[in-house]
C-alpha cells in the first residue's frame, strides 16, 4: 500500500471522497496539500510509539574520540567511557548490547575480580559465568555543536534502535490501518471544520488507539525473546 493509498484511506475515514494522486510533490487538491503536511509527521510519530519489528535495526555505530565528547557547555564528559555517533535514521534507541552477548536479553560474565563487587549480606559473591541482563546503561545527549551522540560504558557496542521507514511495503497491515486513523485525526480539523471536527477527531483517535493496540500485540508475536534475569543471590550460589 503506497503513501497515496494510505492518505486516501485516511480521507475515507472522514467521509471525504476526494482521490489524492500525489503528495510528493502534492497535486493541486486541498486534500493532497494537507496530506503532504501531515502524513510524514503521523508516520514518524507512530514509528516512535513502539519497537516495531519491521523498523528495528541493529548496527555497530562509529565510535567517537574522547576529545569530541562534550556536554552542551563544551565541557569534557567524564561520566561515560565510550561515545558513538547516532545513526542518521534513528528515531528511538532501544538497547546497547555487548558484542559478545548471546542474545539481546541475557549475557555472561567473564572472569571477574572479587573486589569489583560490594560485600553481600548473604555471604555470596557473584561467580564467573553467572547470567546477567545484556542491555547496558546508555544515554542520548547533544554536544555543544548540536551533534547527537550515544554514551555508554560498552566497548565495541551494538545498538538496537527504531529507524525511520519510508518504504510502505514494509508496513504490516495493522500498522497501516493504525497510521490511516492517526492521519485521519490530524486531517479532521482542516477538512471538516467547526464543532463537528473535534468530535470526529476524538473518534478517529479512539479507533487509532484500539488499532494500534492490535498492531503492537500482533507485532510482538513475530519474535521470541528470552528474558531470564537472575537475582544476585542466585547468581552468587
Amino acid at each position: 500500500m503506497s503513501e497515496v493509498t494510505i492518505c486516501n484511506l485516511a480521507l475515507s475515514h472522514l467521509g471525504d471522497t476526494a482521490a489524492v494522486v500525489s503528495i510528493s510533490p502534492p497535486d493541486p487538491s486541498v486534500q493532497a496539500q494537507l496530506c503532504a503536511r501531515f502524513y510524514y509527521f503521523a508516520r514518524n510519530a507512530l514509528l516512535e510509539m513502539a519497537s516495531w519489528s519491521f523498523a528495528t535495526k541493529r548496527v555497530q555505530p562509529a565510535e567517537l574520540t574522547v576529545e569530541t565528547v562534550t556536554d552542551a557547555d563544551g565541557n569534557a564528559n567524564q561520566t561515560w567511557c565510550h561515545s558513538y555517533a547516532m545513526p542518521s535514521d534513528m528515531l528511538n534507541g532501544l538497547a546497547v548490547i555487548s558484542p559478545d552477548a548471546p542474545d539481546d536479553y541475557e549475557g555472561w560474565l567473564g572472569p571477574v575480580e572479587k573486589d569489583l563487587f560490594p560485600p553481600y549480606p548473604q555471604g555470596y559473591l557473584p561467580v564467573p559465568g553467572a547470567p546477567v541482563t545484556a542491555p547496558q546503561p546508555f544515554a542520548m545527549e547533544t554536544q555543544a555543536d548540536g551533534t547527537q551522540i550515544i554514551l555508554t560504558n560498552v566497548a565495541n557496542a551494538v545498538l538496537r534502535y527504531t529507524a525511520v521507514v519510508s518504504d510502505t511495503t514494509k508496513f504490516t497491515p495493522l500498522f497501516t490501518l493504525a497510521l490511516s486513523y492517526l492521519l485521519a485525526s490530524m486531517l479532521a480539523g482542516p477538512i471538516i471544520k467547526g464543532d463537528e471536527s473535534r468530535a470526529v477527531q476524538e473518534q478517529m483517535l479512539q479507533v487509532f488507539e484500539a488499532t494500534k493496540g492490535q498492531a503492537t500485540a500482533s507485532d510482538a508475536n513475530q519474535r521470541k525473546t528470552r528474558v531470564e534475569p537472575a537475582p544476585s543471590w542466585i547468581r552468587g550460589r
